[in-house]
């Protein structure tokens, strides 16, 4: 009779090893063979609820890296029975994180002194959950609830599951990597796309007129940024150029660098006075632009017959005006409010007659701002100095030496701010 039984025992057992062999091996040949996230948790899972006949089962990926605010991504989960879906208390996944190599079996969770008093979506008798390691680091956690016929998770439970989590968390991270990846890789393509479209915008080709030449220049600090440039044609003789700068950079404020864009433009093409352009952008932008983003322009009306400049300022940098016959430089202060700031804004114009070999430099901000090493300012002295020292070449010349002395300065340190600097030069 005791043979018997032993017999029967063994026989146990021996089904159990084959069935837990055979859900091992059937787990390593279906993740192993695809690189999709959710597929491989999908089947990390189903493995799991069936190996260790539960009622549910999940997945949650967590950043160990920023333990205080728990990120956590329920990815899916498997369910057997037609109760709510169970998701991991934040208090459950801190005791993971605190014990992270060591699993959690909680065979009476309701009065389990560890979660006294926790509040959990579900109806939980028992509880098991492993954790995750990708090179002895906590990836995520592979929970199962409620044994299916109400009995508790025993040594073989913990021992199945541990040997599920441990072959299928280095795969996990593998292809949550490989997603990433890929999302990095459309996200690239998409931020070629948008800078293709930026640059579109810009003008092609600066227009030629007697009496001056003009050169342009941008340079986002990312792919895409918030400043841009025009030049628009207002008769034979006079030309408007724009100049202006969203706040903020990348995507975010290329999108607004649009959009203000496409706003100034059509008040240009209205041939309204500067002041006027700038207040009826005002007036368009404030109402659809975010809270707290604002645009900076100046508007430069140059005029070929009368050799004069004239300058309109909302919130922009002060241009420098180079006198050829003294070789100094000045700030033109012209005053006036940045875009969107305000419901009414106050401006200022000014004109300014121009000499053979004056010129007049249009610029954002981040020229100024940029930084070297020792985070020193460029600031308004370099500046100054490279356009005395250029001042007598080209306008496009003189561009391309202030770039260098940028660049120069800069070197070793990434550009913080999108730059975009315009010159106007009386050629005589």
């Amino acid at each position: 009779m005791d043979q018997l039984v032993n017999l029967q025992e063994e026989n146990v057992r021996l089904r159990k090893a084959i069935e837990e062999l055979s859900t091992l091996n059937d787990l390593a040949r279906v993740i192993s063979s695809t690189m999709s996230l959710d597929v491989v948790i999908e089947n990390v899972i189903k493995r799991a609820v069936k190996g260790a006949h539960v009622e549910q089962g999940l997945i949650t990926l967590v950043q160990e890296e920023k333990p205080s605010s728990m990120f956590t991504i329920i990815r899916t989960q498997d369910s057997r029975s037609n109760q709510d879906q169970f998701h991991l208390n934040q208090n459950i996944l801190g005791w993971m994180l605190i014990n992270k190599t060591k699993p959690l079996v909680a065979n009476d969770f309701p009065h389990d002194p560890r979660f006294s008093g926790v509040k959990v979506e579900g109806e939980i008798k028992s509880l098991l959950c492993v954790p995750l390691l990708a090179k002895n680091r906590l990836i995520g956690v592979l929970a199962v609830i409620n044994k299916i016929n109400q009995s508790p998770f025993t040594d073989d439970d913990v021992r199945l599951l541990s040997i599920i989590g441990a072959q299928s968390a280095q795969v996990l991270e593998n292809a949550r990597l490989h997603e990433e990846e890929q999302k990095m890789i459309v996200l690239e393509k998409e931020m070629v796309a948008a800078r293709e479209v930026q640059m579109n915008l810009l003008p092609k080709k600066l227009p030629q007129m007697p009496n001056f030449e003009f050169a342009a220049i941008t340079l986002p600090a990312k792919d895409v940024g918030g400043d841009f440039y025009d030049i628009f044609t207002l008769d034979d003789h006079t030309y408007e150029i724009v100049v202006a700068d969203v706040a903020g950079k990348g995507l975010p404020a290329a999108l607004l660098a649009t959009l203000g864009k496409g706003v100034i433009s059509s008040q240009i093409a209205q041939h309204l006075s500067l002041e006027s352009q700038l207040t009826a952008s005002n007036s368009i932008l404030r109402g659809i632009i975010p809270t707290k983003s604002f645009i900076t322009s100046l508007l430069a009306v140059v005029n070929s017959q009368d050799r004069i400049v004239t300058i309109a300022n909302a919130g922009h940098c002060y241009p420098l005006l180079f006198r050829n016959d003294s070789k100094s430089v000045e700030q033109i202060v012209v005053r006036g409010m940045a875009l969107a700031l305000a419901q009414e804004i106050r401006l200022e114009t000014r004109s300014v007659q121009m000499h053979p070999g004056d010129c007049i430099l249009l610029y954002s901000d981040g020229l100024e701002d940029a930084q070297n090493l020792m985070q020193e300012f460029f600031g308004e002295d370099k500046l100054t100095l490279t356009l005395q020292r250029h001042a007598s070449d080209t306008a496009d010349i003189l561009l391309k030496n202030i770039v260098k002395e940028i660049q120069r300065f800069t070197a070793g340190v990434s550009q913080f701010d999108d730059i975009t600097i315009f010159a106007i030069k009386e050629t005589g």
